[in-house]
């Protein structure tokens, strides 16, 4: 790079003009000169240069808000996976080809600066990447909104394996900096935890009651920039850092004592540590609920800052402020609105609980009962002891309207309670946010319907016009455009490019499913993806696959719900049917796996070994001669998937039916046009209905037939004597085939299936190798195969995040777009 280039404006959009203010950004920001820059430096220099972008768009958002003062979307959400950010905000900007014609005159490579570029670990699973794909969709719809979550220093973990096991070790994504956010240490506000609380009449006479906290924790702001595409709105994500608000005790060190000197500073600040600590031990479940509390806490004093910048009428409250609960970890900060409206702002219990009541709406993202939190009472009263008194206030009147409405019924009483009676005292999450929003949605339809007819059905009875059903989308400017470039640019040769912003009309490529020209460019397309990971997986993990084969992808998640362990039985049952015959003819299957097991999860870390055992021994038979490879990437996020869905053709959603929400995989596999092998479960339905059943291979029992079935009970046994292949399968684990003759290293897995079973994987079994063999069969007609491709992507326009959010907008949030350009 030129240091003496010409002088331009920041913003400036001729090569000449943006290479001058990378090298200003070069100078200015990061103190290097352009001869000492490292890398890591010039990728810096240029992700501000690509951020300045963006500056004069939020700007104008900022001001657009402030004039027309709307009513504002503030969505509360322990996660958010954002993927990295270079890439995406080039696109959103428009610079990507002043990029590359800037690193091209300098003979640099954009890959080299990709690879620079950190991915955010602030999230587990589909709960974070949906959560972005919702801030993503309502900037490029123009709706004025903010996200709230936690800045974890350390995010989800790093995953590799040794000897098949999962290893965790520190995500330090912010270990070089991070160009994307905006620290804002002026905006710190303050939150307190435990103490107790004391009663008094204030000088009017009025009974109130204080909080006295025991201990202060400081909430210190960072905002990222969340563009919208093809807009110049540009909204914000604010994500809260803990600070001490006494970080160092000189005494205790002058005095020697330099562990305590420092300790209220560690324990201050360990709150947005690290994403979800385990909460296998009290001090893990304590610290999982300060964490929860702090970002709420810290959340709603700013929107409440926000609100009265501009008005003093508290009734005016919910026509300017929507929050959304993105599942049970931000539910606490229901009690939080009424101890700031009833304790700070001495508003009465009915005018606070009513603005309370029209502020907040609740997602549910689960029908696992062990993933509806609940808060032992004790540990509640220890951390936020007004927040417990408000919650048995809120309980109290709540039940006095079940007995108004249900006279007698105890048992209703007892069911409804936000309270769970028992040996430990537990406060029911869920129950408090459906009890406390005006709106409850699930985020597919048989899940929303399983909400009602079975989790909350108590609640649907009494409120049903509170109950609806919002399917999950996920966004295709990156799943589709960055993701699958070369997919993105044959779809728009045909229909152009409004599709990226309008997925509805993708449905136009549905007539070109059968055009034998159109079909051999998909196809090639496909392949090449396929040898784009086939590269990746040689230079990571030296294992070669056959781009060739049949791609059959299981990349989410591990929990036994999911049911990789399922997977893993067809991959043995393949295996033997080739040791029985080596002779045998089968379609060549590479078997994809990702996917993080929690830390304290020991069945899913032991699903994992399994796997990698298993890929071992099939890796490495001479009998299988590559017809059979498996391959468990670790570290599996955003970015990976960004590689693999492209390259995927089978996908693998194999869930017990009853057991997923929804699912986002589902979705962008689809969207890259591979076709599902499915349960009838989450999404996979609606998917199914629009890609048509024929290009759809189902199998398993449907919810209704797994809530049957287990009402009555049933023996796994009985599975496994009457099918050879299964029982096979199960020995093959259980004899050490895949442990090096350890019969007791799987153990507890095979055990788990021959005498519980909780997730039916030997009911399902048959039925699912079935229909494996029929994909398999059908992958080898390449016509029909691809064409069914074709459809899936055409069919599937409904499953964008801008849809999903269109229908928050219109049918929960009650907000319309607010241009800012």
């Amino acid at each position: 790079m030129n240091p003496n280039g010409r002088k331009g404006d920041r913003t400036g959009r001729s090569v000449e003009a943006f290479e001058k203010a990378i090298i200003d950004n070069l100078y200015f920001n990061r103190g290097q000169p352009i001869y000492g820059a490292s890398i890591n430096d010039l990728y810096m220099s240029l992700a501000i240069t690509v951020r300045d972008h963006l500056i004069r768009r939020w700007q104008k958002s900022v001001e657009a808000y402030v004039k027309e003062d709307p009513k504002i979307v503030y969505y509360l959400s322990a996660e958010y996976l954002l993927g990295k950010q270079l890439s995406q905000n080039m696109f959103y900007t428009g610079t990507e080809d002043l990029v590359q014609k800037v690193l091209v005159r300098n003979n640099l490579s954009l890959p080299d600066f990709l690879e620079q570029d950190m991915e955010p670990g602030l999230g587990n699973g589909g709960l974070g990447r949906l959560a972005a794909c919702f801030l993503d969709s309502l900037a490029t719809m123009d709706i004025p909104c903010i996200g709230y979550g936690l800045r974890y220093e350390y995010g989800i973990f790093k995953q590799a394996f040794e000897n098949g096991w999962q290893v965790e070790s520190p995500d330090n994504w912010l270990e070089w900096g991070n160009p994307w956010e905006f620290p804002q240490p002026d905006d710190r506000v303050i939150v307190q935890f435990g103490g107790r609380t004391a009663h008094h009449l204030d000088k009017n006479g009025l009974f109130r009651i204080a909080w006295e906290p025991a201990e202060t924790v400081l909430g210190e702001p960072y905002h990222y920039l969340v563009p919208g595409y093809g807009t110049e709105t540009v909204n914000v994500l604010r994500l809260w850092r803990a600070r001490a608000s006494e970080g160092f005790d000189f005494q205790l060190f002058d005095d020697g004592d330099y562990n305590r000197a420092v300790e209220q500073k560690t324990k201050s600040e360990n709150i947005s540590k690290v994403l979800y600590p385990n909460d296998n031990t009290q001090q893990g479940k304590e610290l999982r609920l300060r964490q929860q509390y702090f970002f709420v806490a810290c959340s709603l004093q700013d929107i409440v800052k926000r609100f009265l910048a501009q008005h003093d009428d508290w009734d005016e409250f919910p026509d300017k402020v929507v929050m959304q609960l993105n599942d049970t970890h931000p539910v606490i900060a229901i009690p939080e609105l009424m101890r700031l409206l009833l304790d700070v702002y001495r508003l009465d219990w009915a005018q606070a609980w009513n603005i309370t009541n029209r502020s907040f709406a609740f997602t549910s993202h689960t029908l696992l009962p062990e993933a509806m939190e609940k808060w032992p009472v004790n540990l509640l009263n220890y951390l936020l002891p007004r927040h417990l008194e408000i919650i048995y206030e809120i309980n109290q009147r709540f039940l006095d309207e079940v007995r108004v409405n249900y006279p007698g019924d105890e048992d209703r009483i007892r069911r409804m309670s936000i309270i769970e009676e028992g040996p430990e005292k537990l406060v029911r999450m869920a129950h408090l946010a459906t009890v406390a929003s005006f709106s409850t949605n699930g985020v597919a339809k048989l899940q929303s319907d399983l909400l009602q007819a079975r989790v909350l059905n108590d609640f649907y009875t009494m409120w049903p016009e509170r109950f609806n059903n919002k399917t999950n989308g996920v966004t295709p400017r990156r799943f589709m455009r960055l993701a699958n470039p070369r997919l993105a640019k044959l779809i728009s040769s045909k229909i152009g490019w409004s599709w990226i912003s309008d997925l509805d009309i993708i449905e136009d490529v549905e007539e070109f499913a059968a055009d034998r020209e159109f079909q051999r460019t998909w196809r090639q397309i496909k392949r090449d993806n396929k040898k784009d990971l086939a590269t990746y997986i040689k230079n990571h993990l030296g294992i070669d696959v056959n781009p060739d084969s049949i791609f059959d992808v299981m990349v989410k998640r591990l929990h036994e719900y999911k049911r990789q362990h399922l997977k893993a039985l067809h991959i043995i049952t393949l295996y033997n049917r080739i040791k029985a015959n080596p002779s045998l003819e089968i379609v060549p299957q590479t078997f994809i796996f990702g996917a993080k097991a929690a830390p304290g999860y020991y069945m899913a870390k032991l699903i994992i070994k399994l796997i990698n055992s298993l890929a071992e021994v099939v890796n490495q038979d001479p009998d299988v001669d590559g017809r059979l490879k498996v391959v468990f990437l670790p570290n599996f996020n955003v970015s990976m998937g960004e590689r693999i869905y492209p390259a995927a053709d089978i996908s693998e959603q194999i869930s017990l039916a009853g057991k997923e929400a929804s699912g986002t995989g589902n979705m962008k596999f689809a969207l890259n046009g591979a076709l599902t092998v499915g349960t009838l479960d989450g999404a996979n339905i609606e998917i199914r209905e629009r890609v048509g059943q024929e290009n759809f291979f189902l199998f398993g029992l449907t919810a209704e037939e797994v809530f049957e079935l287990t009402a009555k009970g049933y023996d796994p046994m009985d599975y496994y004597w009457e099918n050879p292949e299964l029982k096979a399968a199960v020995e093959a684990i259980a004899s050490g085939q895949f442990s090096g003759g350890d019969g007791e290293l799987f153990r507890p897995l095979v055990d788990s299936l021959l005498y519980d079973d909780p997730y039916l994987l030997l009911v399902d079994y048959d039925s699912y190798v079935k229909s494996q063999d029929k994909a398999a069969a059908a992958y080898q007609n390449q016509y029909w195969w691809t064409r069914a491709s074709i459809l899936n992507v055409a069919r599937c326009g409904y499953f964008s995040s801008d849809r999903s959010m269109a229908e928050y907008c219109q049918d929960i949030w009650g907000v319309t777009a607010l241009e800012s350009g």
